[in-house]
């Protein structure tokens, strides 16, 4: 108890109570105070309790406090007979029952607080049987049995994610990463679009990718489908198995039936839904309407107050004790012939009351029954579509009673080992704690036998030398094992490093040689090089020397080209004078007169225009005047000027593509 106590005080003295209590301030403390310290742990243990109890009656501070640890599964000292004396003893603030339960609430504070917490959502709303049978109410039932079941699971996640090991310092530098990949990704595709770009029809290549992942896509869709497909063909088959199944039983419970016991139910099952067709189904029909009636009458009135239900309460009791008042003149005149039908009417109505009865429960067993049937079909699907075995019947069955009875001896068997095991654990327990009372005593007596010598502190000592030595050895031992795990080690690391180099050598002398023959293919390109570029420097100049001589050539081809125009020109031009004053000679010389009136002498100045390559000449009377600067366009008047003589022509052409011909102007 001491322990105990001590043990609740330095609870206390820690956070988040801070009570600063010592053993002689807590151990006086009154009943209304340990109730009040009491209530102030359940509030830290769940919220709701943290309330003052001088506001509130001690038996509604009792029934808190008895609900909430029967929440948390405290389980009293003590046999079944003396809870009672723990209630009372809690309502009192008796300490033998305070003190336990503050040792077993602070004990296990943290499994306290999460298991008030699941209690919040997690213990079920108990309703009654007969508010079931409201569709709705059931209906809403059911989803707030969903709804814990799925904070169940919700709150088995979350724990297991608590407990994996993952913190917010890494995911986010899973983030981080995650993010530094997706930039390096889109650098990449970036790269890789460039790159695409270069290359011919990467429009169309690109297409005919996405079409390919859209197949592989496609693909894969169609493959879900058909194991989709697979496992609903499956548990169609299982279906169709369990119908058949069923229907085999079916025959062969007709087969074993006979005609007269199937007649005799089908009446009693014709019997039972006539009177529900004909008596119970009306009158409840009936009575619902009635009650709709009366009811649409209530809402069509207009809103009452109090003062109006008191008048129509005054009026009910006053219809009430009228009809008491008849009733009595009625059994005044009561008249003995009239006795026997009353008693016959008695004995029908509470035969048709119990009639009634029996066919609510008749309906209800129906109902149950059919219900029933479905679940155990359900469950027998479950048991079929999980592989599980089917149900037992006629020798199977007993045979796996038998089963079952032999591992039923076989466990009371090992529970009463258990039990002697668990008695036995208890002596040795108890042995246990003797003995170590012993040594404390027998440690005090030396400790004083000790103080007596002069010699305080020496088993002490010798204890924690012979630790230290014990702990000393042991790590001896442990740097032994280290050092030759380390020797072991670097052996190994040896003999691979050897290995390593074996393997490595022939690879080394080849790559020597390739790097020697490197070396001379690289000084061989150098000079390569070298001979390569002064021979581009020697071609380039002597081509630019030959680009300048063709150029001169060219001009110097040019030139001459116009000078053996204008020699031909020149030519035309003699042969042309020549052949005139041959011409004219004769004409002139010719003894006709018709001849001789041809002649030039005879006629006034003939004009000639000639072109020759760009070079201009006038030819007038017969006689050339060179040189002359025409300036020609097309279709305007130009002005032709000798340089030695005073003649102007106004001369109004077209400029000809023709070379080497001669116009008359």
């Amino acid at each position: 108890m001491g322990d105990q106590i001590q043990f609740i005080v330095e609870k206390l003295n820690q956070e988040p109570f801070r009570k600063n209590y010592n053993l002689i301030t807590f151990d006086s403390l009154e009943s209304v105070q340990l109730l009040q310290l009491l209530s102030d742990v359940l509030g830290e243990i769940d919220p709701k309790h943290a309330v003052d109890i001088r506001e509130e009656l001690p038996e509604q501070t009792a029934k808190r406090m008895l609900s909430l640890l029967g929440i948390l599964k405290y389980k009293p000292p003590g046999s079944a007979s003396d809870l009672s004396a723990f209630r009372q003893g809690l309502v009192t603030g008796s300490k033998p029952v305070i003190h336990p339960v503050l040792h077993w609430l602070l004990q296990r504070t943290n499994e306290l607080k999460k298991r008030a917490y699941l209690a919040r959502f997690l213990v079920k709303l108990e309703v009654p049987a007969e508010f079931l049978q409201d569709d709705t109410v059931a209906d809403i039932n059911k989803q707030y049995e969903e709804l814990m079941e799925a904070f169940k699971n919700l709150h088995k996640e979350c724990e297991q994610l608590k407990t994996s090991g993952l913190s917010t310092a890494e995911i986010r530098r899973d983030i981080s990463a995650m993010e530094e990949e997706k930039d390096q990704l889109i650098k990449r595709v970036e790269r890789l679009k460039k790159r695409v770009e270069t290359v011919q029809n990467h429009q169309r290549m690109l297409e005919i990718a996405r079409q390919l992942r859209l197949e592989k896509e496609r693909e894969e869709s169609l493959a879900q489908q058909k194991q989709e497909q697979k496992n609903q063909l499956f548990h169609a088959e299982q279906r169709l198995q369990r119908a058949q199944l069923q229907l085999k039983e079916m025959q062969h419970a007709v087969v074993d039936s006979k005609p007269e016991s199937l007649m005799k139910k089908l009446e009693e099952e014709i019997n039972f839904n006539s009177y529900l067709v004909t008596e119970k189904m009306p009158r409840e029909l009936e009575s619902k309407k009635n009650s709709a009636y009366f009811l649409q009458k209530v809402l069509a009135e207009p809103a009452m107050s109090q003062s109006d239900l008191n008048v129509l309460e005054i009026k009910i009791n006053e219809v009430n004790a009228q009809i008491n008042q008849l009733i009595e003149k009625r059994m005044m005149k009561y008249e003995p012939t009239d006795s026997k039908f009353t008693m016959y009417r008695q004995q029908a109505s509470i035969i048709s009351r119990k009639k009634e009865a029996k066919a609510e429960e008749l309906q209800a067993a129906k109902e149950e029954m059919s219900s029933v049937e479905r679940q155990m079909l359900q469950k027998t699907s479950q048991a079929q579509e999980l592989e599980g075995a089917e149900v037992l019947k006629g020798d199977e069955f007993k045979h796996y009673v038998n089963k079952l009875r032999s591992k039923n001896t076989f466990y009371k068997k090992k529970r009463l080992e258990i039990a002697e095991i668990t008695v036995e654990f208890g002596i040795l327990q108890r042995t246990e704690e003797l003995l170590k009372q012993r040594h404390e005593a027998i440690q005090q007596q030396l400790q004083a036998i000790e103080d007596k010598k002069g010699i305080s502190g020496y088993s002490c000592t010798q204890e924690e030398l012979e630790r230290v030595s014990a702990v000393k050895s042991e790590m001896d031992e442990m740097k032994g094992r280290t050092l030759d795990n380390m020797s072991e080690m670097v052996k190994k690391l040896n003999a691979m490093v050897a290995e390593k180099k074996a393997c490595l050598a022939p690879v080394i002398k080849e790559l020597r040689q390739l790097r020697q023959k490197c070396q001379e293919l690289t000084q061989e390109c150098d000079e390569k090089k070298i001979q390569y570029d002064s021979c581009a420097a020697g071609l380039e100049s002597n081509r630019s020397t030959l680009e300048q001589e063709v150029k001169g050539l060219l001009e110097e081809c040019v030139q001459e080209e116009g000078n053996y125009r204008y020699i031909n020109c020149m030519k035309r031009n003699l042969e042309i004078q020549l052949q005139r004053a041959k011409e004219e000679m004769k004409a002139y010389v010719s003894p006709d007169p018709q001849e001789r009136r041809k002649a030039i002498r005879q006629n006034s100045y003939p004009r000639h225009w000639c072109w020759n390559g760009g070079v201009h000449t006038l030819i007038l009377n017969g006689f050339i005047f060179l040189p002359l600067f025409v300036i020609l366009t097309g279709g305007r008047m130009n002005t032709v000027r000798h340089h030695h003589t005073n003649i102007h022509l106004h001369i109004q052409f077209n400029l000809l593509p023709y070379k080497d011909s001669c116009f008359i102007l």
